[in-house]
């Protein structure tokens, strides 16, 4: 039985559209359907009710109760492979979004081990902030998303990468007293702070508001190096990672700010949608945790 014809029914049955599913499967409308006619030929059942139009592709009741066994017969064969070691079997696109955090530490030792390991593997890098990540995932436009997570969906899986502590951090040209201080001693200055829509964002903007005296005026951005820029030129007061920061405050060129108040860690995941099964970002997610670990440890072994 062929295997891509069987990909191509879950595929096809898993995102209701046979331009959908050309386009995951990085091919053509008019070869989804020949590849679902042959198998309805071969199984010599209909699997799908076609309507034509935008309306969209609904299986048959033949097809509903063949789906879970086609799904069974594909996970089983990509266990074969991991069980002979095929790691070179790996091939086509792993189309993969990275939080900008992950890019700045670990990104590149995890690439390298995932090219090590597949080297017949293409990767489509996308790199944005997390709720856009999120949602590629849960419409399977990215095969695996490493960010800020967890993604609360039941199709979804989650695995724990890293966690990564927030500073406030300045320009010494700004003058703060090295005391601590209070948040409403921060408000004389922009607070450049990640994009609306993300989970630092909305932390920081809430605490502020609660906040008695003159409100606080923000700055939000989707490039941390762009955040990191604009506190070195002492446009303001900003939230950046530690492991971002080192450098910049072994320069002087930044300073950490005490306050009483920092926002919570950024806890970031290798997120995924396992329906259907997603064999590339199962063997990715591995090499990732590995990537994660080691880039941890370093840092402790650096602090000790």
């Amino acid at each position: 039985m062929n295997y891509k014809r069987l990909e191509t029914f879950v595929w096809v049955a898993t995102l209701g559209s046979f331009r959908k599913a050309a386009e995951r499967l990085h091919t053509t409308q008019p070869a989804i359907s020949a590849r679902i006619s042959g198998l309805e030929d071969e199984l010599g059942v209909k699997l799908f009710e076609r309507e034509g139009g935008s309306s969209p592709i609904i299986l048959t009741p033949k097809g509903k109760e063949l789906l879970p066994y086609i799904e069974k017969i594909l996970f089983q064969s990509e266990q074969l492979r991991k069980r002979a070691e095929a790691d070179t079997a790996y091939s086509g696109v792993l189309r993969l979004g990275v939080s900008e955090t992950i890019v700045n530490t670990w990104l590149p030792d995890f690439l390298a081990r995932l090219h090590k390991k597949s080297p017949n593997l293409n990767v489509e890098l996308t790199v944005d902030i997390t709720t856009v990540l999120a949602a590629g995932v849960k419409d399977r436009t990215l095969d695996l998303g490493l960010l800020m997570g967890p993604i609360s969906e039941p199709s979804i899986v989650n695995h724990d990468l890293c966690t990564f502590a927030l500073s406030w951090v300045c320009s010494p040209k700004l003058g703060l007293p090295e005391r601590l201080l209070y948040l409403e001693e921060l408000t004389p200055w922009p607070i450049i702070t990640y994009a609306k829509s993300t989970k630092p964002y909305a932390e920081i903007v809430q605490k502020f508001r609660s906040l008695e005296g003159n409100p606080a005026h923000f700055y939000a951005s989707t490039s941390l190096a762009a955040i990191r820029s604009l506190a070195i030129d002492a446009v303001g007061i900003a939230t950046l990672p530690d492991i971002m920061i080192s450098k910049e405050l072994e320069d002087d060129v930044l300073r950490k700010i005490h306050t009483i108040w920092t926002p919570h860690d950024l806890k970031f995941t290798a997120s995924y949608s396992d329906e259907p099964f997603n064999p590339l970002a199962e063997m990715a997610v591995d090499l990732a945790i590995e990537a994660a670990q080691k880039y941890e440890n370093t840092l402790l072994d650096k602090i000790n």
